[in-house]
């Protein structure tokens, strides 16, 4: 077993990875930008070294320094999270030959599943399902024209190479192809310097589904469930769950035995996702395999109670896997929520700038994955997720619940968060019932997002606890201060005559427009 590992990476996931690590007795290294000296997964380091500027161009991505950073503090392997340089061949290939341990998978799979032509390709070869279409590039629109037509409307432009939703058109019609085509391939050329897109069936009522892999160098692989992706906006999610609402047993049980097929023949080692869209009638098609550790693996690890990291660790370290597939047994539900610093009443813009107030909610089948603190910044270089927030409990119903309650508790001041958009998510009736496709988001919030009002008997609620918290604030500034009535006007324009009768940090008494609000619970924050 290794004795340091160095984590190519910054944030949320960096502490997550070096929480695994210090349990395994393994000591970490850090390694950071001008932005993230003093930030959390800096200071959780056993050493930390800086590798430049702000920039992930010049810091991040800069394969050398990491590299040079691991030798020179004795590191063995280097782990590199997700993002960055996590699926980039060029980089494995540099630290093995440093003398380096990568812990992840070999070249081969990066290089191959990370080209959706050829990855397809193989898939299809590997007798995995996939999504009719182009059997390579095409860059002239009368031969898509052709190929469109065969495969029957809607279809999908999609870049070969990259993801997250750069270069993707969904075409509806033949007069909508040549100027959706022409869009993608622009984009793609500026996303990830490759024109090359191609063409394949759109399915209709999609879900997004992906399968968790783990393998060792052993030849031993094991499907570790599905994850239920489908809540996304602009192609990227933004609340996933395990397990899926919607498949069946024996489609989970295709959908992985494909996945671990796919797998073997790349030779594939480390933890890694297949995903798959999936239609209304359960039909399930290829997507693509991300070789790495997805963002989403804590719904995964709280339902089958493992630890992905310390697998990948330990598959890196040459163990085996130590588990069959008769092992993996689910427990519960779990969901995740993804906590970013944006502002959706302006088109989810991110919100850089100063956490004046951060506290992360506590309780039972609670787990906050964050790599922020009060008083740090979210910065403008980098993706601004502020943490993932994730719950487990018996039952969807009680996840949700759960969730919803974990939001409610969770205290972000100095910059804009999804937050309230992450609840009206989990109360949609249906989200509730499980009726996801990848177009929820976009069906059930049109636009930017503004939090409702509050009902009748919840506003003067709100108003009766805020004008107590107001009048305590006064009272405790100019101590005898004969303030205690109030004309409060709510986000709706709606004005309220409120008398406040009594007021202490533990209970007050409140009259709002007549009606006597009996208060108690500390109204001063700690």
């Amino acid at each position: 077993m290794f004795s340091k590992i160095l984590i190519a990476n910054r944030g949320e996931i960096a502490c997550r990875i070096m929480r695994t690590a210090k349990r395994m007795g393994i000591a970490t290294v850090a390694v950071y930008s001008d932005a993230d000296a003093g930030t959390p997964h800096m200071q959780m380091a056993d050493e930390a070294v800086h590798i430049g500027p702000a920039t992930s161009a010049e810091s991040y991505l800069r394969a050398d320094k990491i590299i040079a950073a691991a030798k020179d503090t004795g590191a063995e392997a280097i782990h590199p999270g997700f993002g960055f340089l996590s699926e980039n061949a060029a980089f494995v290939e540099a630290v093995e030959a440093a003398g380096l341990v990568f812990i992840g998978p070999g070249t081969h799979a990066i290089r191959v599943m990370g080209d959706k032509i050829e990855s397809k390709a193989l898939a299809e070869k590997a007798g995995v399902s996939v999504v009719p279409g182009t059997p390579g590039a095409v860059d002239d629109v009368d031969e898509a024209l052709k190929a469109a037509g065969k495969i029957g409307f809607p279809v999908m432009v999609k870049a070969s190479a990259g993801g997250g939703g750069k270069g993707m058109r969904v075409i509806e019609t033949a007069g909508d192809l040549a100027d959706g085509m022409r869009a993608a391939m622009s984009e793609a050329q500026t996303a990830f310097g490759d024109s090359r897109v191609f063409i394949e069936k759109f399915v209709t009522q999609p879900r997004h589904i992906e399968i968790q892999l783990i393998a060792d160098q052993h030849g031993n692989i094991v499907y570790v469930g599905e994850r239920e992706c489908s809540i996304q906006r602009r192609h990227q999610k933004v609340v996933e769950e395990a397990p899926s609402p919607f498949i069946s047993p024996e489609t989970r049980a295709a959908m992985g035995q494909q996945a671990v097929e796919l797998a073997r023949a790349v030779d594939y080692r480390s933890a890694g996702t297949v995903e798959f869209i999936v239609g209304a009638d359960q039909d399930f098609y290829f997507l693509e395999m991300n070789t790495r550790l997805q963002v989403e693996h804590p719904v995964t690890e709280l339902v089958y109670g493992l630890d992905l990291v310390e697998k990948m660790i330990r598959v890196a370290a040459g163990e085996q896997l130590g588990l069959t597939q008769d092992d993996i047994t689910p427990n519960g539900w779990a969901i995740e929520a993804r906590v970013y610093a944006e502002d959706p009443a302006r088109g989810f813009l991110p919100s850089i700038g100063q956490l004046t107030r951060y506290r992360e909610p506590v309780g039972e089948g609670v787990r906050v994955d964050a790599g922020v603190a009060e008083g740090g910044e979210i910065s403008m270089y980098y993706d601004p997720m502020i943490a993932k927030l994730v719950t487990h409990a018996p039952s969807r119903d009680e996840a949700i619940d759960r969730l919803h309650l974990a939001l409610d508790h969770y205290e972000i001041d100095g910059i804009a968060s999804n937050r309230q958009f992450l609840s009206a998510v989990l109360e949609n009736s249906a989200f509730k019932a499980g009726n996801l496709t990848t177009g929820f988001i976009a069906a059930e919030f049109d636009g930017d997002f503004v939090a409702e009002a509050p009902a009748d008997a919840a506003a003067t609620d709100l108003v009766a606890l805020g004008t107590a918290i107001a009048a305590l604030q006064i009272e405790e500034r100019n101590p005898g201060s004969p303030d205690r009535t109030f004309i409060v006007i709510d986000q709706t324009g709606r004005q309220y005559d409120v008398e406040v009768e009594a007021v202490t940090n533990r209970e007050a008494m409140v009259v709002v427009d007549g009606r006597h609000h009996a208060l108690s619970g500390r109204l001063r924050r700690p």
